[in-house]
């Protein structure tokens, strides 16, 4: 089992926090139920005792004074959000989300300033924080519970018996230790997180600070600094499309007849959310600088509205939009194009390229590949040299014509196409690719020198008024996490959260044209329990989200009655396992819907 990175090995060489810095970090004589093998011991972990001790200074039951500058709340039952004085005198800021165990972080030197970046690490990002914003989860644990007391006590009493309050801290760091390590297993009891091993975790953004995303709905103790103001709730304030559409303009551009029909134009029921908004003001206002801002990234949930959101950006930006779709098998002359022969293809065959996995995992064969020869003893260097090689040989073929007559013609992409006249590029789903270094090599287009050299040889500059925007899944199947390097070349990175009930019926009678409210808004409500259960019960081999609710309500509108087109639409989709289907069904669907 992978350790959390909560947990990882250097987080156990952390000083403890007093009083218990000379005690013994290993006991064999008290340990949590948790504890299943047949070696049973515990060790104190410094982040959960100096989480845990955070929260008792400002626990009102035990510290009537509340002298802490932290705070912690919660929104609604499934978030909760907590601000930690750290020691090194920054607020660490913390929104968690128990639904899908992520938590989005920010760092802030004072009230004043913007969110930093937070990244798992020894010295001073140690993930305290985290731990103290599950709190409130760790205490539904009864043994927690108890033992937390039992401390709060020793601790009020000066830790005169430090006997007591070495015992209960052990249970209290190998109870929580195990619940998050070992969550899988433990069903209701478990504390289960995503947290990649990276220790990258989602950032806080100022948009959403803006907009009070994170402010608690509801105050546990403390006063908080930095989630201030109400939490933004129900759907975002509705702008007219016609008050948008073009409105951030990058330039006086003449497009020809069928680049105007390139230029999306918003449908009547799409509601243009703040991110949306957001992304044409920066790319606008940034404009007259050195490096405006032209990389974007939106990141969520399936049915997040992410793809329609990048139409929208380029509706309002008055720009055409296109768009390329990675695969696992996507390489990096995907995106740059391909040459094909024009005729029937009597005259000469460009070489089958190996890929830069073959070159990396098999040099001889991917050197067999462009010469004809196996030779065991080729490296993969030299095969990436032979490839260079046989590429520019290639690029020459199209500019000659053979003793056959044979022409070659180079096909390019779309995302050349949007680089070289100035486009919305959108490019979906990067994180399905197998190999990882793909994406790595579009870099010098993204960057401000913006140039790449295409297999005919061609130079291509990146138009001033190019526009990437990056839309990918998070945790899906067959997904993996982005290079950094990519990350850090994109100017806003977008997080687009799961509507609520109420915006999902809003959209989904907007879209099917259904008119009876109160029946789609409970549908929503369904498709919610459905994806819960699904998270509850790790079915992960389906989908339930707008798109199914969408199609469910149009189905209910053709046959007339709900469960029959649940069968079809929301049940059929959630998993392939009957045995799935069978729970989804009895525990969401058939309580409510059933004659």
């Amino acid at each position: 089992m992978a350790q959390i990175p909560l947990f990882a090995n250097w987080t156990w060489k952390l000083s403890l926090p007093e009083p218990f810095d000379k005690a013994n970090a290993v006991s064999t004589d008290h340990y949590s139920v948790y504890c299943s093998g047949s070696a049973k011991k515990a060790t104190l972990h410094s982040s959960v005792l100096s989480a845990i001790l955070a929260y008792m200074d400002m626990d009102t039951t035990l510290t009537p004074a509340g002298a802490s500058e932290s705070a912690i709340g919660s929104q609604g039952s499934d978030k909760f959000v907590a601000e930690y004085a750290s020691r090194t005198g920054e607020i660490h800021a913390v929104q968690f989300n128990r639904k899908n165990g992520k938590f989005s972080v920010g760092r802030f030197e004072d009230v004043t300033s913007t969110p930093k970046i937070y990244t798992l690490k020894s010295g001073g990002q140690t993930g305290t924080a985290l731990l103290f914003a599950l709190m409130p989860i760790a205490l539904e644990d009864n043994e927690f519970r108890e033992n937390y007391d039992l401390l709060g006590r020793c601790r009020n009493d000066g830790y005169s018996d430090m006997d007591e309050a070495e015992k209960a801290a052990f249970i209290l760091c190998d109870n929580f230790y195990r619940r998050v390590q070992s969550a899988d297993t433990l069903a209701t009891a478990g504390i289960k997180l995503s947290i990649p091993l990276t220790g990258n975790l989602q950032q806080l953004t100022q948009l959403n600070l803006e907009r009070n995303a994170y402010s608690p709905t509801s105050v546990l103790y403390g006063n908080f600094r930095i989630f201030t103001g109400s939490a933004a709730s129900g759907p975002a304030i509705t702008i007219d499309k016609n008050d948008f559409e073009r409105k951030y303009s990058l330039s006086d551009r003449n497009y020809t007849p069928q680049e105007e029909l390139m230029i999306p134009r918003i449908p009547d029921w799409y509601v243009i959310p703040p991110e949306v908004v957001s992304i044409c003001k920066h790319a606008l206002m940034t404009s007259s600088g050195i490096q405006p801002m032209r990389n974007f990234m939106m990141r969520g949930p399936a049915g997040t509205g992410k793809t329609e959101g990048a139409k929208a950006i380029a509706a309002g930006l008055g720009i055409p939009y296109m768009y390329y779709t990675c695969s696992a098998n996507t390489e990096i002359y995907d995106f740059l194009g391909q040459m094909l022969p024009e005729t029937d293809g009597n005259g000469p065959v460009l070489t089958n390229y190996p890929t830069l996995m073959d070159v990396q995992m098999d040099p001889p064969s991917a050197y067999k590949k462009l010469t004809g020869i196996y030779d065991e003893s080729v490296t993969d260097a030299q095969v990436y040299d032979k490839l260079i090689e046989v590429m520019e040989r290639d690029a020459r073929a199209l500019a000659a014509e053979t003793s056959t007559g044979q022409r070659f013609r180079y096909v390019e992409t779309p995302l050349i196409t949007a680089i070289r006249n100035g486009y919305l590029i959108e490019i979906q789903e990067p994180t399905v690719i197998a190999n990882p270094g793909v994406l790595v090599g579009l870099n010098a287009l993204l960057d401000r020198c913006a140039s790449i050299t295409l297999t005919t040889g061609e130079v291509i500059t990146r138009h001033p008024d190019t526009v990437v925007v990056v839309t990918t899944n998070n945790n899906y199947a067959g997904c993996r996490d982005m290079n950094q390097s990519v990350i850090s070349r994109m100017n806003l990175i977008m997080d687009m959260d799961e509507p609520d009930a109420a915006t999902l019926a809003e959209r989904a009678m907007k879209v099917t044209g259904c008119t009876d409210k109160s029946v789609v808004e409970e549908m929503a409500q369904t498709v919610q329990e459905i994806s819960e259960r699904c998270r509850e019960t790790m079915i992960n081999d389906g989908s339930c989200g707008v798109r199914e609710l969408i199609s469910w309500v149009q189905s209910y509108m053709v046959c007339g009655n709900i469960m029959e087109a649940a069968r079809y639409t929301v049940l059929s989709s959630v998993s392939s396992d009957p045995e799935n289907r069978a729970d989804i069904l009895t525990s969401c669907l058939e309580q409510k819907f059933a004659a």
